[in-house]
């Protein structure tokens, strides 16, 4: 059921598909060159899920216009907040001081640059976001970095909040699910790229503008309300209950298959709004329009581009339900 309701929501997007010419080759120097790099062990399944999962992919549809150089950037600093998705979430997960520990060792080397070490980031997820950031750190103004950096630390404390939860055995309601789960995303965390990738940053007057932010926080939501609804077998075994559809069930007292097509409601009134906020945004003057027209092109590529990649990727195999061409 949830495998058509995906395909049933994709046909209903109303934001269209794009891809990098480059995606399939910077996939390629992803398995064949970055990877095998890093350092990792010989018995790391991790390599395997990242091949098959595309990230390259990924990134690909979030960031279609961006140079093949760019694209790299852009797709190791995807893997590894894959490979730490998985380390706070799969099998074996880390400890909450862990957790903790590679917060402050992410945010030391985006604020201090990799001459200052820090214990709790070492190894090839140390290596993975030195090369990943490079180029960032180098080319954006030290605002633009500060907001990156503001946005990962968000992350890394949802991720934290999160496994503080399940280790104490406590669920969320729908409305507290809903904001950690923005954090938990890294939707946060893609935008501020989108101005890596165009080379113009917004003033950060214009980021914080209400309804941008409204755009920002909507187009959060249907991403990971989506990926809430692909991720649902594996969830209601691992999550301890951090997944609207379960957060639905729980708290309306409706059988999990009930709390699905709730979710998928909510996620078509989310979406509606969306093209209704997209619509009203006034003109910031002709000098900033085009870097607003591209942040909100960015977000809404966001979406679908999780939409998109969720039924390609064997990373959900749940998902697809069915062929299609994706591209």
């Amino acid at each position: 059921m949830t495998g058509e309701v995906l395909w049933s929501l994709r046909s209903e997007c109303p934001i269209p598909p794009r891809l990098s010419p480059y995606a399939d080759r910077v996939q390629e120097w992803l398995v064949g060159d970055l990877l095998p790099g890093l350092g990792l062990a010989a018995d790391d399944a991790a390599p395997g899920r990242l091949a098959h999962a595309g990230v390259a992919r990924y990134a690909g549809r979030l960031y279609p216009r961006a140079a093949e150089a760019d694209l790299r950037a852009l797709t190791a600093l995807f893997t590894w907040f894959f490979l730490v998705d998985d380390a706070c979430d799969g099998p074996g997960r880390l400890g909450t001081d862990r957790i903790r520990a590679l917060r402050d060792g992410a945010l030391t080397l985006l604020h201090a640059g990799p001459r200052l070490r820090h214990a709790g980031l070492t190894g090839p997820l140390r290596r993975l976001l030195v090369h990943g950031w490079r180029e960032p750190r180098r080319r954006m103004p030290a605002r633009w970095r500060l907001r990156f950096a503001d946005a990962v630390a968000d992350h890394l404390d949802g991720t934290w909040r999160e496994a503080t939860n399940k280790a104490a055995g406590r669920r969320p309601g729908v409305a507290e699910y809903v904001a950690l789960r923005r954090a938990t995303s890294a939707a946060y965390v893609s935008y501020p790229l989108v101005e890596f990738v165009t080379g113009r940053p917004l003033p950060d007057a214009v980021h914080h503008h209400p309804l941008l932010r409204e755009i920002a926080d909507t187009g959060n939501d249907l991403l990971s309300w989506y990926n809430d609804l692909a991720s649902l077998e594996r969830d209601e075994a691992t999550s301890g209950g951090h997944n609207l559809v379960l957060a639905t069930a729980a708290e309306q007292r409706v059988p999990v298959a009930a709390a699905v097509g709730l979710t998928a409601e909510r996620w078509r009134a989310s979406m509606g709004r969306f093209v209704e906020l997209r619509a009203a945004v006034p003109s910031f003057g002709p000098g900033l329009d085009r870097a607003v027209a591209d942040h909100l092109d960015g977000v809404a590529n966001a979406v679908r581009a999780t939409v998109d990649w969720t039924l390609e990727s064997a990373r959900y195999p749940g998902a697809r339900a069915e062929p299609v061409a994706l591209r």
